[in-house]
C-alpha cells in the first residue's frame, strides 16, 4: 500500500508544477491542499490519513497539541533550514522525523527593493489613478540617491539590501544587538550607534532579523516616532518585530511617511483586517520567499526528503 503524502497551503496551485514528484509515484500518493486550514482540531481531522506532511515555511504550526493527535504522521518537511513553529521534542517524541529544504535569500531581497521603491515613487497611487482615469501625477516621488538607507540586521539578506542600497548610491547603515564593525566593514556600510540613531538618522529602514524574545516588538510607537514623519520603514522579515498597533496607529496619524509590509499578524490576512485599509501602505501577502526559483528548490528537495526517508537516510534533518 503506497504511503499518502499532504501538501499543505499551495494557494497559487504550484507545488506538483515545480519539482518533478513522479519518483516517488510507485510508493507515495500525493495530495495538495490549497486551502489554509487553521486549528489543531481542523488539522488533525485533515491529516489523520497521511504519513508524510509537506509545509511551506511556518505558514502552519505544528505544536505537541498537533502532533500528540496524528498517530500515522512520520515524516513533515518543512521548507527552509529554520522553523520555530514546530515543536521538534514533540515530533521525535511521535517518532516523526522532521526535515527542511534549502532557501534562496534572493527573492526576499528583490521583493524588499519592490516595496521600498513603490513606496518611494508612489507606483500604486499612480497606477490606480492612470487605470481608473484619475489625475495625472498626483505623487512627488522620494530620491534615493544621496540618501539613508538603515537597516535592522545585516545578515544574508540584510547585506544584499546594503549592496542595492550602495549601487542606488545611498548611504547605508546599520544596526542589530550583535553587530560589530568588523562586519559592518565587510560590507560596506556605516555602524549605527544605537537603534535609536539608525532610526534618527534614516530616510528608509528595512527591517531584516531573526524574531525571538529580543526582537520581538523591537519597533514600537517611540521607535516609529523617531523614524519621523518623512521616514519609510519596510517590513519583509516578521511582523511581530514592529508592534502592529502601533505601527497601524502612525500609518493612520501620518507620523511616518508609510510602510511596505510583507508580512502580519495573522495568516492569511481576514478580510476585515485593518491592514487591508491602511493608509499611507504598499502591502503584499507574504511573497518574500514566494518565486519560481526558490519553490523549485523547496519541492525538488522535498522530494529528495522524501525519497532519503524511505530509503532509510533521512537528509537535511532540523530540530
Amino acid at each position: 500500500m503506497r504511503l499518502r503524502c499532504a501538501v499543505l497551503d499551495d494557494f497559487q496551485d504550484a507545488a506538483l508544477r515545480s519539482a518533478d514528484w513522479t519518483p516517488l509515484q510507485d510508493r507515495v500518493e500525493v495530495v495538495v491542499h490549497r486551502e489554509h486550514v487553521v486549528g489543531d482540531d481542523e488539522l488533525a481531522a485533515l491529516l489523520a490519513d497521511f504519513d508524510i506532511v509537506v509545509t511551506l515555511r511556518e505558514r502552519v504550526r505544528f505544536p505537541a497539541s498537533l502532533l500528540d493527535r496524528l498517530p500515522r504522521l512520520r515524516l513533515l518537511v518543512a521548507s527552509g533550514m529554520r522553523n520555530s513553529v514546530i515543536d521538534f521534542a514533540a515530533a521525535e517524541r511521535n517518532g516523526v522525523t522532521v526535515c527542511g529544504t534549502a532557501s534562496s535569500p534572493t527573492p526576499p531581497v528583490e521583493l524588499t527593493w519592490a516595496l521600498l521603491l513603490g513606496l518611494a515613487r508612489g507606483l500604486v497611487t499612480e497606477n490606480n489613478a492612470l487605470r481608473a482615469g484619475g489625475p495625472w501625477q498626483q505623487t512627488v516621488g522620494a530620491d534615493l540617491h544621496g540618501r539613508r538607507l538603515g537597516l535592522l540586521g545585516l545578515g544574508k539578506i540584510g547585506s544584499r539590501v546594503a549592496r542595492v542600497g550602495l549601487a542606488f548610491g545611498m548611504r547605508v547603515g546599520a544596526w542589530s544587538q550583535n553587530l560589530t564593525k568588523e562586519r559592518a566593514d565587510e560590507v560596506g556600510v556605516e555602524l549605527a550607534s544605537s537603534k535609536e540613531e539608525l532610526l534618527v538618522s534614516s530616510d528608509f529602514v528595512s527591517v531584516h532579523l531573526a524574531l525571538g524574545d529580543r526582537t520581538r516588538h523591537l519597533l514600537g510607537a517611540a521607535e516609529l516616532d523617531l523614524l519621523g514623519p518623512g521616514g519609510h520603514l519596510v517590513n519583509t522579515s516578521r511582523a511581530a518585530i514592529v508592534d502592529q498597533e502601533a505601527l497601524l496607529a502612525a500609518l493612520h496619524e501620518g507620523r511616518i511617511a508609510g510602510a511596505g509590509v510583507d508580512v502580519f499578524d495573522v495568516e492569511p490576512l481576514p478580510a476585515d483586517h485593518p491592514m487591508r485599509t491602511a493608509p499611507r501602505l504598499l502591502a503584499t501577502p507574504h511573497l518574500g520567499y514566494v518565486s519560481q526559483a526558490n519553490y523549485a528548490t523547496y519541492y525538488g528537495h522535498a522530494v529528495e526528503d522524501i525519497q532519503a526517508f524511505l530509503a532509510g537516510e533521512p537528509v537535511r534533518r532540523l530540530g
